[in-house]
């Protein structure tokens, strides 16, 4: 499940506005790589919206289902607000649903499919299949 935490007002490139909403999912524990304790965070992700800001600030609260995942991208830099560092990241946090995994299709190799040949004519001629 994730959680409508916020919404933030953006411009397209002709100068409109319009309103993404500000995705959280659940808590993860991650260990520090420099002290090796753990801390607790979550993941974030932006969503754009056809929605209104009175729309907006009704739907802060609202759990969805569906999870935040890494998805692989171009690379881009970053500056850690809190440091001023610049990195350069090859990665964004998306929302996706639970149901595009039980959409898609079967990948070539999965074996689970079989074909039985006892429906095909041998003959030619189409004839009902049993």
């Amino acid at each position: 499940m994730v959680r409508i935490i916020n919404y933030k007002q953006r411009d397209k490139e002709d100068g409109t506005a319009f309103f993404v909403l500000e995705l959280q999912g659940g808590i993860e524990m991650v260990k520090s790589k420099e002290t090796g304790n753990f801390y607790a965070t979550a993941k974030k992700a932006f969503i754009p919206s056809t929605f209104d800001e009175e729309v907006c600030t009704a739907l802060v609260g609202t759990e969805m289902p569906g999870k935040i995942v890494k998805e692989a991208c171009d690379p881009f830099t970053y500056t850690i607000k809190e440091t001023g560092e610049e990195i350069t990241l090859h990665h964004r946090w998306v929302y996706s649903t639970d149901e595009v995994k039980s959409q898609q299709r079967p990948v070539l190799g999965d074996h689970s499919v079989t074909a039985n040949s006892n429906v095909f004519s041998e003959n030619g001629i189409l004839e009902a299949a049993m």
